[in-house]
């Protein structure tokens, strides 16, 4: 039987893990492998701190060749039932959970959900993942993460934080501490990959960063 992985993240810390560790099983195998998350929410409900992961997951999918990001939003089944639609389109013979994590997979890597894991999923091997326990820490430079808009203003270029009518990117600002200027990073994705370019006072002055991204 073809071998094809599934990784389930969710937001946290230990994701970037899982992924590397499904990675390393999909490239020994030599086999497809796609990253799962699943969210009660929908994408608008998100905050910055989700945002910003699914933006590290997307550019972690580039890196690595991953051959789908899989985002289920307002899911309201249980959450094997959705794990195993996803084994079944797409042909899942291996599934890679965490052992520990944040919020919701520390309520369902426990015994009760991979019982009920194993019943869904009959004839597929399940690898749950040692991870580690350590809380990320943020950078101390800057505020927790808004969400932002870079926006094309006759040539110049600037970021807004009240969805614009027409905008280039959708990506996160982060604030620089101690100032009443809207001066800190805008992180975004392009053609998959994340980029970081600076802000001063609500404006983009890297000529060099527009350039490369044609603009």
């Amino acid at each position: 039987m073809d071998e094809s992985i599934l990784v389930c993240v969710y937001y946290g810390p230990n994701s970037d893990r899982l992924i590397r560790r499904g990675h390393k099983i999909a490239t020994m195998l030599d086999c497809p492998l796609y990253v799962l998350n699943i969210s009660r929410q929908s994408s608008e409900e998100f905050d910055s701190s989700q945002q910003e992961d699914i933006l590290n997951w997307q550019a972690l999918s580039q890196e690595l060749d991953i051959d789908g990001l899989i985002l289920k939003t307002n899911e309201d089944r249980p959450i094997q039932q959705v794990i195993a639609e996803v084994c079944n389109e797409q042909n899942i013979s291996q599934v890679v959970i965490g052992q520990t994590a944040q919020s919701r997979w520390e309520e369902i890597t426990k015994g009760s959900f991979i019982n009920q894991l194993l019943r869904a999923l009959p004839f597929v091997d399940i690898h749950v993942i040692s991870v580690d326990r350590q809380i990320r820490v943020k950078d101390h430079m800057y505020e927790k993460a808004i969400r932002a808009y870079l926006v094309d203003d006759a040539g110049i270029y600037r970021i807004y934080f009240d969805l614009p009518e027409t905008f280039i990117y959708e990506g996160l600002f982060y604030k620089e501490l101690g100032t009443d200027f809207d001066n800190g990073r805008f992180k975004f994705m392009h053609e998959g990959k994340t980029y970081e370019i600076e802000v001063d006072d609500g404006y983009i002055h890297d000529e060099t960063v527009m350039k490369n991204l044609n603009l």
